[in-house]
């Protein structure tokens, strides 16, 4: 199988490329490297392609595929060019859209659990979105333009995936935007106290990279067009977050709680409903929260240490 993967370079896109090399496909890598990491890419097979999913021009050159994993966007939510944000997160998905039109390939393509805002948990996919800032409306946008689609059959498969709280190996590039998981451990290996919002019970669902990339290269196989929740369907608390990284760093560090100053603004639980993840991919989360916080310390984040 042909198969290219949007953002390759990227936290999540790498994993994607790993694990489809590992399964014997060929795969084309395509990133602009305007906010991912080549290190990223190390010891993969793949044809990396250096171009940016808005230049329709370069996209029009791509090879013939079998399938696209559509994992190109801006994913700092703080970013604060919204018109830039949404060229790239919207017309550009758009033009990848386009291209798996041409090939008929099938297309998996990145949407957020970010769409939900503030609506009630568990999140199901047929609940209103709330989208709350402009990488939310972005990821809506390609919901909105799918939807009807979906409907047409007009590729052989056109499956969104909605990514919860994502953390693990190959997120070190993105700086502030990185995972809590991977904030927390950072103070920690530092001998600092982890600073988290009183009282450290805000609750995320949050869910392995490992999962996450092989639960989307599973897509591929979904037969049906439609929109999943990728979360494990547990929410966990940052102080859950402390006890597990302690356990692995085997430290003894204690949370330093500080007032949250976006208490009007801010959500206290998110979790996915991942009922219908069951259903249309059936291979669901395999890594508990301590599971994942264990390999991701061990055998990554300790073990390149000097």
């Amino acid at each position: 199988m042909k198969v290219l993967v949007t953002g390759a370079a990227g936290f999540i896109g790498a994993n994607v490329v790993k694990i489809l090399e590992n399964k014997g496909a060929q795969v084309y890598a395509l990133d602009d490297f305007s906010s991912a990491n080549f290190k990223n890419l190390e010891g993969a097979k793949a044809e990396v392609v250096c171009a940016d999913v808005c230049d329709e021009k370069a996209i029009a050159k791509l090879p013939a595929v079998d399938a696209v994993i559509h994992e190109a966007a801006i994913t700092d939510t703080t970013f604060k060019d919204d018109k830039k944000m949404i060229m790239v997160n919207f017309e550009g998905f758009k033009n990848i859209f386009n291209f798996a039109a041409r090939k008929k390939a099938k297309l998996v393509y990145i949407s957020s659990a970010a769409v939900y805002g503030s609506g009630p948990s568990p999140m199901k996919e047929t609940q209103k979105p709330q989208p709350l800032n402009a990488y939310a409306y972005s990821k809506y946008l390609c919901d909105c333009f799918s939807m009807p689609i979906m409907k047409k059959k007009i590729l052989p498969l056109l499956l969104g995936i909605r990514y919860f709280n994502v953390y693990g190996p190959g997120e070190h590039h993105k700086g502030a935007a990185a995972s809590m998981i991977y904030q927390l451990y950072l103070q920690m290996k530092a001998g600092k106290r982890p600073c988290v919002f009183k009282f450290g019970e805000q609750k995320r669902d949050f869910i392995y990279v490992l999962d996450a990339a092989r639960i989307t290269v599973d897509a591929l196989v979904a037969k049906t067009n439609t929109i999943v929740n990728v979360g494990t369907g547990k929410a966990r608390s940052f102080n859950d977050i402390i006890s597990a990284i302690n356990t692995s760093m085997k430290t003894n560090l204690e949370p330093d709680y500080f007032d949250n100053p976006y208490v009007s603004a801010y959500q206290n639980l998110t979790e996915a409903d991942i009922t219908h993840l069951k259903k249309v991919i059936k291979n669901p989360p395999q890594y508990s929260l301590e599971d994942g916080i264990s390999d991701y310390v061990k055998n990554h984040l300790l073990a390149k240490q000097p």
